[in-house]
């Protein structure tokens, strides 16, 4: 019994220790389980935070990317936007350029037109002109056989009349003898001074007549020659004019070239001392001076800013010494085509340079460049009729004006400093003396030499050559600058508005405000003594400091 009992006993506790074991494995598995959950919740929470940050960081990144981005696009947008506004100019500033280009062509064509007529017209006269020449030397020849037959034929009667004279005097001798009674040597001396008188008085009566007629003939082949040099050498011709007109490629260009009030306007007028006209002449723009040289180099600054764009008081002073230097070139390839046009080779460089200057240069409106080697070729064309030197006629002819191109620097008339030049450079004394004499200051001692002067006259007053009106306004011109560029302090001076304006640029370190006014009204007042001119004339005195420095 005791024993069963202690069996249940054991088996209930067996029981309760299973039950108890279960218990505690299962509270032990819990509480492990619990333990592993809460360990998981942290590693999710802690993912989880993870998680949150890098997302966080991963927002922040694409809204600093996004941010990049949008940058980046509006920059290509924006030069997108200007390279659309840019082609749009390129296409606008093309079709006008298109517009231009096919506005030359028309004129190109209008001129190869009239050059094509001309040249019939030329090839018409040239033909007329062999036509003429084969006449008159048909009519000379037979002038000169008509007079070589007329001189045999006097000669015939010459022979006849001595014949006459021989018979007469013996039959005067015998008369004398028989009614004079004389001496042989007596009646021979009478006899002999009589036919002594009667031979002179007809060789005088010969003579006479030979002289009239080849007087007579000698004129004729004068105006022969002269008339056939004057149709070889007539060109059309084309004076200067004191006004050049700048094509605009639109109207807005005006308002960029005058600038903020006024001044780019006035910086192109100081720099070249040319008037800048901007009238209401549509696309246009006209220049007005009296020098040539300087309205050239406004015209080529003009142009050089508007195809550049960039147009201000600083760039339009470079770009108007860069023109300068260009025209120096283009100076001297003038000369050196003039040379070249003419055949002469061997002249010194400064010559050909002095000479190229003549292309600037006027006389009464007539290009000087142009009337030189006009006059070189009807001197050649002269020369070589009547049998001269046509190398010293033609050189003489070239440089006969020559002076004219320095005498605005050098004192004394042009012929003196085209000599003196000339022997500086070791020209040929002939050529030399061509032109000391070709305004008769020296007698003449050649034949090239009056060939030289005839062959100027000829070119100086064809119809229309020269315009004498144009020379007395650029004189008064000259003088206007000279008056106000004799004071002292003055660095530069223009004559403008057609000699209505005279502009005087002083130093501002020699002239202050009140010198410049009392040197206004001494200008106006030596105008007033020294000068003959219509109207008024405006004294206009600019004083003008300038300070400039360099950032590094």
């Amino acid at each position: 019994m005791n024993a069963a009992i202690a069996i249940v006993l054991i088996v209930v506790a067996l029981i309760a220790g299973g039950f108890l074991g279960i218990f505690v494995a299962k509270r032990l598995i819990e509480k492990k389980s619990q333990l592993t959950q809460e360990s998981l919740q942290k590693i999710v929470v802690k993912a989880q935070n993870q998680a949150k940050e890098a997302i966080l960081l991963a927002h922040e990144q694409i809204a600093r990317d996004k941010e990049k981005f949008e940058r980046q696009v509006t920059i290509q947008q924006d030069e997108l936007k200007g390279e659309r506004e840019q082609a749009r100019q390129d296409k606008l500033f093309i079709k006008q350029k298109e517009e231009a280009i096919e506005k030359k062509e028309i004129l190109i064509a209008k001129k190869e037109e009239t050059l094509t007529q001309k040249i019939e017209q030329n090839d018409e006269l040239k033909s007329q002109l062999k036509e003429r020449e084969e006449e008159r030397k048909v009519q000379f020849r037979e002038k000169l056989d008509n007079l070589e037959k007329q001189y045999q034929e006097r000669t015939d009667k010459i022979a006849i009349k001595e014949q006459e004279i021989s018979t007469a005097h013996e039959k005067m001798i015998e008369a004398i003898e028989r009614a004079a009674n004389l001496t042989q040597s007596e009646a021979k001396q009478r006899l002999l001074q009589a036919m002594e008188e009667e031979a002179k008085k007809e060789s005088g009566k010969i003579l006479r007549e030979l002289q009239e007629e080849t007087l007579a003939t000698a004129e004729m082949k004068a105006r022969e020659i002269i008339a056939t040099t004057i149709q070889r050498g007539g060109v059309e011709y084309a004076s200067e004019l004191s006004i050049s007109t700048v094509t605009l490629p639109n109207d807005e260009m005006k308002g960029r070239i005058i600038g903020r009030e006024g001044r780019n306007i006035r910086a192109l007028e100081q720099a070249t001392g040319i008037d800048f006209v901007v009238d209401d002449t549509p696309e246009a723009i006209v220049l007005s001076g009296f020098d040539p040289v300087r309205r050239e180099i406004a015209k080529l600054t003009l142009e050089k800013l508007i195809s550049d764009g960039r147009i201000h008081p600083t760039r339009i002073e470079e770009t108007v010494e860069k023109m300068r230097k260009e025209i120096d070139i283009k100076i001297k390839e003038a000369g050196e085509a003039a040379v070249y046009e003419l055949g002469i080779f061997g002249l010194h460089p400064e010559i050909v340079k002095t000479l190229g200057r003549l292309k600037y240069r006027t006389s009464y409106g007539q290009n000087q460049l142009s009337h030189s080697i006009e006059v070189a070729k009807f001197a050649a064309q002269i020369g070589a009729e009547l049998g001269a030197d046509v190398t010293v006629c033609k050189l003489g002819a070239l440089l006969h004006d020559l002076g004219k191109a320095l005498d605005y620097e050098i004192e004394g008339t042009h012929i003196q400093i085209g000599v003196d030049l000339c022997k500086k450079y070791n020209i040929s004394e002939k050529v030399i003396h061509c032109i000391a004499a070709h305004h008769f200051d020296i007698e003449m001692e050649s034949v090239e030499a009056v060939i030289v002067q005839i062959a100027d006259a000829i070119s100086g007053a064809r119809p229309g050559a020269r315009r004498e009106s144009f020379g007395h306004y650029v004189k008064r011109l000259e003088q206007l600058e000279s008056i106000a560029g004799s004071y002292k302090g003055v660095d530069k001076c223009f004559a403008v508005q057609a000699g209505r304006e005279v502009r005087i640029i002083v130093k501002p370190s020699e002239v202050d405000d009140a010198a410049a006014m009392f040197l206004a009204k001494e200008v106006a007042k030596q105008i007033e003594t020294e000068m003959q001119y219509p109207g008024h004339i405006k004294v206009n005195v600019i004083r003008e400091y300038r300070t400039t420095e360099i950032a590094k």
